[in-house]
């Protein structure tokens, strides 16, 4: 158990119909070991010593997730698929004013360890910061690598070099695409500030999405406490193809 745990919520992002995968089946239901994805998730949640269930963001239309979890989590449903922020907003009832600080995970992360999101909480804490999020390196865009291409890139600057917003790839410069650190989607916020900030996320991208990452920019621009930490790459490959399912079986 960490210090402060009892003042920290779980939200994890499992609404993701699977469409790469080419599947009628959820995305986070696909398995690897004959476990599903959302099960590696959710042990590695457990983990962490909340003193609430994990909040599961689910989609409206296959009650998959919730017959495999059980009463193992509390569930938020998003009926419609407007993106990372819109998502964390339907786990908003289930958790303002409940919990200090809130984590998110992503259901179709199977390698992440309950160590290196440890230390995201613990970093969140030491620095009480509004948001600290989980970055990763790669050497190259290569071999099991490749999928990473997909990410958005962490853009740095000012004399300290510090994270100053994420750029998602469909919106990246040439320039951009050439940064090898990346956005791992994985974040501790300050529950208040995230409630009142979610608010303010525009979907003016090519997506048409609420991007969670926008967040970054907003607290770098309103000179709020934020700070990263690193991971192993391994730990932040996410599953969207049956391509990258092997991978994972695999590494």
């Amino acid at each position: 158990m960490m210090a402060k745990e009892s003042s920290l919520g779980i939200i994890i992002l499992a609404a993701g119909k699977g469409t790469r995968m080419k599947s009628n089946k959820l995305k986070v239901m696909h398995e690897i070991n004959s476990l599903p994805l959302i099960e590696y998730v959710m042990r590695t949640a457990e983990m962490l010593g909340a003193s609430l269930k994990p909040v599961v963001v689910v989609c409206n239309d296959d009650p998959a997730v919730q017959n495999y979890l059980k009463n193992r989590a509390t569930y938020a449903v998003q009926k419609e698929r407007l993106g990372t922020g819109h998502a964390v907003m339907t786990a908003e009832d289930l958790l303002k004013g409940k919990v200090e600080n809130i984590v998110i995970l992503y259901g179709d992360m199977p390698l992440l360890t309950a160590s290196s999101i440890k230390k995201l909480v613990e970093k969140h804490l030491e620095k009480n910061n509004q948001l600290t999020l989980v970055t990763t390196e790669v050497k190259d865009f290569n071999d099991w690598r490749e999928s990473f291409y997909d990410y958005g890139r962490i853009v740095r600057g000012g004399l300290k070099n510090r994270i100053i917003k994420i750029v998602e790839k469909k919106d990246a410069t040439e320039k951009e695409l050439n940064i090898k650190e990346l956005n791992t989607a994985l974040f501790c916020f300050n529950s208040d500030w995230l409630w009142s900030n979610l608010k303010n996320l525009k979907n003016n991208n090519k997506q048409g999405e609420y991007y969670l990452t926008d967040l970054v920019g907003l607290a770098f621009n309103e000179k709020q406490k934020l700070s990263s930490v690193i991971m192993d790459p391994k730990e932040a490959i996410g599953i969207n193809t049956i391509n990258h399912l092997e991978i994972a079986a695999n590494l």
